[in-house]
């Protein structure tokens, strides 16, 4: 192991209580946590100035390994007790890692009404197109027509796009990225960490132990192909590369896909505090 990945290894996780992990082999949550670590590492800020929050899953995993100030908290509810954590101390930076199904059906209330609030929350949506950790159940992103254990002659229902759910709902920062693109992941990350405002990250990872084997991607390394050849690489502001346009390329856009300023929910909060104590006085 390089001495550099040595460093941030003993730095941001656990490694001598919680490991080995619990994940299948293969499975793209590693390579989130090993992005996260990373994009962590390069914002600067200070580990103790973090807290970590994620919900139930095969996700909610990642909090047990990082040493950093964590909750693991009920399923849905993770942006529920970060708003809490934000409101309380507003100087800590507050990141969530969340599932598509524990963020968007359980949770999709709260997702987009902190969204809409602007809350400063650093949203970090893995998105593996179902519920991995109860058996394989389809989930709001699972593709229409997907088996799964819950619809083995195909999925009827059509998906979510978290990425567009969270640009139409106010979000101040929106990336998109993939397990295969590690770099653009770990700038995607480090990114919204350091943005104000509510920021998300939608990753595209790997189920192969449910979704992979009923849909052709029964490997690992079946789902990273998959990655690399049905993605396109956005430029400024979400555009498409040149040469490319959304009518006529149906690849699945990453990179960073909305950055705008915009008021601060617990700063606007403050305002109004201090206003109501002035009047109180006077």
């Amino acid at each position: 192991m390089p001495q550099e990945v040595a460093e941030i290894v003993r730095k941001y996780l656990r490694h001598d209580k919680k490991f080995p992990h619990i994940w299948c082999a293969g499975c793209g949550n590693g390579i989130v946590l090993g992005s996260l670590i990373r994009a962590i590492d390069l914002s600067g800020v200070e580990k103790d100035n973090i807290v970590l929050v994620s919900g139930i899953g095969c996700s909610g995993r990642i909090t047990v390994y990082v040493d950093l100030n964590t909750l693991h908290v009920t399923h849905g509810r993770a942006l529920s007790f970060a708003t809490g954590i934000k409101l309380a101390k507003d100087s800590l930076k507050v990141i969530v890692v969340m599932g598509d199904g524990d963020a968007t059906a359980i949770g999709g209330n709260h997702f987009i009404h902190a969204a809409r609030r602007n809350m400063d929350l650093t949203a970090i949506i893995i998105n593996n197109q179902i519920y991995g950790m109860t058996g394989g159940q389809y989930s709001p992103t699972t593709p229409y027509d997907s088996k799964t254990t819950t619809s083995p002659y195909g999925h009827i229902e059509n998906t979510f796009s978290i990425s567009e759910l969270a640009i139409a709902a106010g979000a101040s920062f929106v990336a998109r990225g993939t397990v295969y693109h590690t770099q653009l992941l770990d700038d995607a990350i480090r990114l919204a960490i350091l943005k104000k405002g509510f920021s998300v990250v939608e990753i595209l990872s790997n189920c192969h132990t449910h979704y992979g084997k009923l849909n052709g991607m029964e490997t690992p390394v079946a789902a990273m192909r998959w990655f690399r050849d049905h993605v396109a690489v956005v430029g400024k502001e979400g555009a498409l590369p040149p040469g490319r346009s959304a009518e006529t390329d149906e690849k699945i856009r990453i990179g960073v896909l909305k950055n705008v300023e915009k008021p601060v929910y617990s700063e606007e909060y403050q305002k109004v505090r201090d206003h109501a104590k002035n009047s109180l006085s006077s």
